[in-house]
């Protein structure tokens, strides 16, 4: 597999994975193609110095019942 990754979008975690594709395409410039596993997800992952993180997503509290 192929991740596509945005060095146009950084953060603390690297930058994000724009797409996977079994195989990669032509991009423009900065956009770069990178090995990773079938387990990597566009938009869930990012990739600094050849390390695939998972981002963090924030999960609201369950709004509290009032009786």
């Amino acid at each position: 597999m192929k991740a596509l990754i945005s060095p146009m979008e950084p953060r603390e975690s690297g930058f994000r994975v724009a797409e996977v594709s079994a195989q990669d395409f032509p991009v423009a410039d900065p956009l770069f193609w990178v090995d990773c596993s079938d387990d990597i997800v566009a938009d869930e992952y990012w990739y600094k110095d050849g390390v695939f993180t998972l981002l963090q997503r924030y999960e609201p509290e369950s709004p509290v019942e009032e009786f």
